[in-house]
């Protein structure tokens, strides 16, 4: 009895475990904030050239846990997605979420009337492949926003 209840327990945690390393992989808001704040920092004192090939290095400083980099002109043009580089050079200012909300267009305003924030709005989860509530922190440098993303 004790032994099948043992086996029950060792096999529960077991099943857990996946959970807790996934969950301990995802980024905080304010891992996200500082990230962005790191990716600004960057691409003034290097330059939009090496800012961005340090935002794409998948073994570098600016893709840890499942935060990356991107990068939209002030028009919502996608300069560099680290993630999805077939974006790249596409006009997404009028994209929307499931529910119709223009999240590439706010992220626009917020960038240029505030020169950073958040913006909240759904999206497909990578890991869950459900849709899910996500926030991005943009912030302005020159004509870019930067930004990066967390599932709420």
């Amino acid at each position: 009895m004790i032994n099948r209840m043992m086996m029950a327990i060792l096999i529960a945690a077991s099943l857990l475990l996946p959970l807790t390393a996934e969950a301990a992989e995802r980024a905080t808001a304010d891992e996200a904030m500082a990230l962005v704040k790191k990716a600004v920092a960057l691409t003034k004192s290097a330059g939009r050239d090496k800012a961005l090939a340090a935002f794409n290095d998948p073994n570098g400083d600016f893709q840890p846990k499942d935060l990356f980099i991107f990068v939209q002109d002030l028009k919502g043009l996608m300069v560099q997605h680290a993630k999805n580089p077939g974006l790249n050079g596409k006009d997404l200012s009028t994209l929307k979420d499931i529910d119709g909300k223009l999240f590439v267009a706010e992220m626009m305003t917020v960038s240029t009337e505030k020169g950073s924030g958040w913006v909240e709005y759904k999206w497909v989860n990578p890991q869950t492949k459900k849709i899910d509530p996500k926030m991005s922190y943009v912030e302005k440098v020159d004509d870019w926003f930067i930004g990066a993303g967390i599932f709420k």
